[in-house]
Order: C-alpha cells, then structure tokens, then sequence
C-alpha cells in the first residue's frame, strides 16, 4: 500500500465509523467536492495540510489526531516506489 492509499484508507473508514458520505464531508469540511473526490479516488496523491487539517475538524478530530493511525505510523518512505 502506498502512502496516498494510507490517508484515503483513513478518510473512507471514518465517513463508514461516522456514517459519513464523501458529499456529507465534503459539506462539513468547506472542502470543495470536487476536490474530496480527487483526494479519495487517488487522483490528487499529495493533498494539502489546509485540506487534511478542514477535513480532520470535519470529524471532530486534530490534525495530528487525524494522522496518527498504525498504518501510517508504520509507514516507511524507503520501502515507496511511488514518487
């Protein structure tokens, strides 16, 4: 799994966790929807902290918060072939 697929990963299982839909955040974050959709279907592979940081208030969460999760923790950039 490459690092894109990790916070798109995190972003579908909270929106399951909170039943959220993508236009429901989108709404709750003032991330456009266009640009939600970019981040989840991969399309944008290295979204901004401003966007991660509206979508992680959206769920009522810190920036910090939002990105500390195993998988991520566990990540490692020498293993990714992606850039």
């Amino acid at each position: 799994m490459n690092y894109n697929d990790l916070y798109i990963k995190r972003i579908r299982d909270l929106c399951a966790k909170r039943g959220f839909a993508i236009n429901k955040l989108a709404t709750m974050s003032d991330v456009k929807q266009s640009t939600l959709d970019n981040i989840v279907r991969g399309l944008t592979k290295n979204p901004g902290v401003k966007s991660l940081h509206k979508i992680a208030h959206a769920f009522n969460m810190t920036l910090a918060e939002f990105l500390d999760f195993p998988a991520l923790n566990e990540y490692s950039f020498e293993d990714d072939d992606t850039e």
